[in-house]
């Protein structure tokens, strides 16, 4: 808006200077993540809040993505599961098959989990998705990897919110409003990572 030629220049410049840096950035992201040494790391503080599903994946979920594979022990909260799928359909990802590798509850939670499993798979089937469900009785570690190459490990896998104190609290609908457990999550870009 000013008139000043010379301010006008310097603003110009400027804005150049911030736009090459940030081409710069993008470009030394983009060869890490090459050579196989991208790693990120979110430390979730107890009871901190603004940590949803889709705070935390939104930025690695691009339009390639359409397979996700979920390593999980324990899927027990299966609205937790439920909601991550939700996310999923959300977009702007065209996914097209989740990969659920889980543990049997043991008990009598075993039907109910595979129920809510079998709830969960036909629901997504209407959304044009298959989930895929696996049971392993010596898987031990949680992780969740996108065909694009991203991959993320949760100390607490999806279970990482606390229960809402009333089904009409605060934080019951809106996880981003839910206090969360302690716990990291490491981001990694598996290009160069070896499968053993």
């Amino acid at each position: 808006a000013t008139k000043d030629e010379a301010k006008k220049h310097r603003y110009r410049e400027k804005i150049s200077e911030y736009m090459t840096r940030a081409e710069d950035i993008k470009k030394h992201i983009e060869k890490e993540k090459q050579d196989g040494k991208y790693h990120k790391q979110i430390r979730i503080e107890e009871n901190a809040t603004g940590f949803s599903y889709e705070k935390l994946f939104q930025e690695y979920l691009t339009e390639i993505v359409s397979e996700v594979w979920v390593e999980d022990p324990y899927i027990r909260q299966l609205y937790n599961f439920l909601r991550f799928c939700e996310m999923l359909v959300k977009g702007p990802c065209k996914v097209k098959t989740i990969h659920l590798l889980t543990s049997y509850d043991e008990g009598s939670g075993r039907s109910q989990q595979m129920s809510g499993l079998e709830e969960i798979q036909q629901s997504l089937r209407n959304y044009g998705v298959t989930l895929d469900v696996a049971f392993s009785s010596s898987i031990h570690d949680r992780e969740i990897r996108f065909n694009n190459g991203w991959m993320i490990k949760i100390g607490r896998g999806l279970d990482y919110f606390k229960k809402p104190q009333g089904r009409f609290s605060i934080g019951y609908c809106d996880f981003d409003l839910r206090p969360c457990h302690e716990t990291t999550v490491d981001v990694f870009h598996t290009k160069h990572t070896k499968k053993m």
